[in-house]
């Protein structure tokens, strides 16, 4: 079997590091052409885009609905359409368990606006798109944290994950007739620069006493998941989640 993305077009968020460098590669090795979304890693993302042939990197700030919008549209008027939105992009934002001021505020705002509103938004673009097109992919990605919940710095993360989960279901329940497909891919502990803040608070053994395997998961591991669903090889799993834990919740 053969996995085979050659002329389809890709919309990957918060590429430019981490599982979503992870999985622009891999797609990119599997034919693809990908938009490369970053915030704050220009050079980064623009590394990236040098390493991946049709390729291009876009900035947009997630916490900003006007920023998704604009993203969207560029990608498409670039590439002249998608074939697959892949929403990657996140963040894990440490809140002390008394916070009930405005820094919670501001933690709850940016968490849920790139988590989940702007997650939200480039679905509902993405939905529209691929309507007109006959069909299309959307792959989100969440966390182990949306089922098993999280630590009392992290519930707003999990909060966040945990509608991501609800949208994606309900998005494949709806428009599945359509030949519009949706996936959740929930990995757990990964060893990337966002998941440090975590180990080094916690500590790694924390971590690996967490799951049944003896080393924690790579980007890579998640960047094939991906790619495969990206393919149409699975079609038929669509609204399903694909744990990429190590065994967490098993163990």
């Amino acid at each position: 079997m053969k996995v085979d993305l050659s002329g389809k077009a890709v919309l990957v968020t918060g590429a430019s590091r981490g599982i979503g460098r992870a999985i622009t590669l891999r797609l990119v090795e599997a034919g693809a052409r990908v938009a490369v979304h970053y915030r704050t890693g220009e050079k980064e993302a623009k590394d990236l885009v040098g390493q991946c042939s049709g390729s291009r990197a876009f900035g947009a700030d997630l916490r900003q609905m006007d920023n998704v919008r604009s993203l969207f549209e560029d990608v498409v008027g670039h590439f002249g359409g998608l074939d697959v939105v892949v929403n990657n992009a996140g963040v894990a934002l440490r809140i002390e368990e008394d916070e009930t001021g405005a820094d919670w505020e501001r933690a709850w705002d940016d968490t849920m606006n790139i988590n989940l509103k702007a997650l939200t938004l480039l679905c509902r673009m993405a939905i529209r798109h691929f309507r007109a097109r006959g069909g299309g992919r959307i792959i989100n990605i969440s966390s182990r944290a949306a089922f098993r919940g999280d630590t009392e710095h992290y519930m707003e993360y999990a909060a966040s994950k945990g509608g991501i989960v609800a949208l994606t279901r309900s998005i494949a329940r709806a428009y599945g007739r359509e030949n519009i497909t949706a996936f959740d891919v929930a990995p757990g502990f990964t060893r990337t620069a966002m998941a440090q803040d975590f180990i080094d608070e916690y500590g790694e053994r924390y971590v690996v006493d967490q799951i049944a395997l003896n080393t924690l998961t790579e980007p890579d591991d998640v960047a094939t998941i991906v790619t495969f669903l990206a393919s149409g090889l699975a079609d038929h799993a669509t609204g399903t989640t694909i744990d990429v834990n190590a065994g967490s919740y098993v163990h």
